[in-house]
């Protein structure tokens, strides 16, 4: 419940939610959706079959099949896109007497009325090519009236046959009236949409010594995709798996997220994407899809939270943070690039050349923060951020002193393990030039850069072209 709620309030205003799931707990699930989305917003359970093969050792049922299960946010303005038609659905139509209007296919010209309740539609036509008089049957007449009958004769849209003389009218439904695209339907087949046997095989083909357990075909992937974006679209994920679904709206020129707890975010997602990106990547909707390589990402660690409850409630900072990584998430938060000085041991962060962020756990006396003052000076200004000050500093005009868990406690998650999506949309910092300082293996600074190690903060980007 917790996690739909928090996925309701990502989504657009025109945006739809799809969730795979089985039959031992859809109508549980239905029931909590209807609750957070609204009943209104059901838009449909679409039953896809999984496998083929059947279970002869299952002792009730052989599953087929699992559901998934369909919302909008506003299902008042949200659409699903069509469906391109299948070379099978393509199959009725040809051209056999050379219509202008292309190709057509023929359907039946009556209806399930009969003569007693529509007696307007029992009348006579007459053949073209014998002059005999036709009527329909008793127990099901025409499917239009006479009026619109002639309509359809002067528009060359009956069709009788071509030799035969016995065969009742037929009307001409063509294929530029009714679309090269179609409306979805709720049963998907797996020869249109993929199975568990498809996505083992492409699992394989990505990954033959660490096979994901559970994974979706690509197919299934590009359809929901493609009912329920355009290009372009920002796709999101919060159960990643084996990474199918950025996989497939990279391919289909969507923007993605993914979110993964389980180990499988490195043995199996970023490896899988190296290949996207790189074009190697040559199974599931590759071919189809015309996909040769090309984009990037960016791969994130979630930090551990910052502020959590000490046993008597209060908001505390995270034991589990050294001070360089405080001092890099309080610049972080506060829109400071994190720029610690060797030579200036108050310089944590600065937002330009003249305002900088100090960042401590102890106590600050009133005369500490004097003698800090001073050493900054009247040219430049520093945010400090404590655990806990003498108030008579607040006066000191070049420094703005605040107390850390009120300056961050609203911009950030605590104490939850679980997919929380609350996310701070924190400014971009401008690249600063770093200021000259003397490196050497026994600094931090310097260890930090013999280790080539990532900080708290920093993106590990993949791909071309990536920021």
């Amino acid at each position: 419940r917790e996690r739909l709620e928090l996925l309701r309030e990502l989504l657009s205003e025109d945006g739809s939610i799809w969730v795979s799931i089985d039959d031992n707990e859809v109508h549980y699930l239905k029931v909590i959706m209807d609750e957070i989305f609204g009943r209104q917003n059901f838009v449909a359970n679409v039953i896809w079959q999984k496998k083929y093969s059947k279970q002869n050792d299952a002792l009730w049922f052989s599953t087929s099949h699992d559901h998934i299960i369909i919302y909008a946010r506003n299902k008042r303005v949200w659409r699903p896109n069509h469906l391109p038609r299948t070379s099978e659905q393509l199959k009725g139509y040809s051209n056999p007497d050379n219509d202008p209007k292309g190709l057509w296919q023929s359907v039946v010209y009556t209806c399930a009325k009969t003569r007693a309740e529509r007696p307007n539609l029992y009348y006579a036509i007459t053949h073209p090519l014998t002059g005999e008089q036709i009527f329909p049957s008793e127990s099901r007449v025409w499917g239009y009236d006479y009026a619109r009958h002639l309509e359809h004769v002067s528009q060359g849209k009956i069709w009788w046959g071509i030799s035969s003389e016995k065969d009742k009218p037929r009307l001409k439904s063509y294929l530029a009236e009714v679309g090269g695209d179609v409306v979805p339907d709720t049963l998907w087949l797996r020869t249109e949409s993929g199975d568990n046997q498809d996505s083992k095989r492409e699992a394989r083909a990505l990954n033959p010594d660490n096979t994901f357990s559970t994974p979706k075909p690509e197919r299934l992937l590009e359809r929901i995709i493609h009912l329920a974006t355009k290009p372009g679209d920002l796709v999101l994920d919060s159960f990643a798996g084996s990474g199918t679904t950025g996989a497939v709206a990279h391919k289909m020129g969507r923007r993605w997220i993914m979110i993964e707890l389980g180990e499988h975010a490195h043995t199996h997602i970023l490896p899988r994407l190296r290949k996207v990106l790189d074009g190697t990547d040559a199974g599931g909707i590759s071919s189809s899809a015309n996909w040769k390589g090309g984009g990037g990402f960016r791969y994130y660690r979630l930090a551990p939270s910052l502020i959590k409850k000490d046993l008597r409630g209060q908001y505390i900072i995270n034991p589990e943070y050294n001070a360089e990584m405080l001092a890099e998430a309080c610049c972080k938060l506060s829109g400071f690039a994190y720029a610690p000085s060797e030579a200036t041991w108050w310089q944590h962060g600065r937002s330009s050349e003249r305002d900088y962020l100090f960042v401590t756990t102890r106590y600050l006396s009133f005369a500490e923060l004097q003698d800090l003052s001073e050493e900054v000076g009247p040219e430049r200004s520093l945010l400090v951020l404590a655990k806990a000050f003498d108030r008579e500093g607040e006066v000191l005009g070049n420094l703005s002193v605040r107390k850390i868990p009120e300056e961050i406690l609203g911009k950030c998650e605590w104490d939850h393990d679980d997919y929380s999506l609350k996310i701070e949309n924190l400014p971009r910092a401008a690249k600063l030039e770093p200021e000259p300082v003397t490196m050497g293996v026994g600094s931090r600074a310097g260890r930090r850069a013999a280790l080539s190690e990532p900080g708290l903060f920093d993106s590990l980007s993949s791909g071309s072209g990536e920021e």
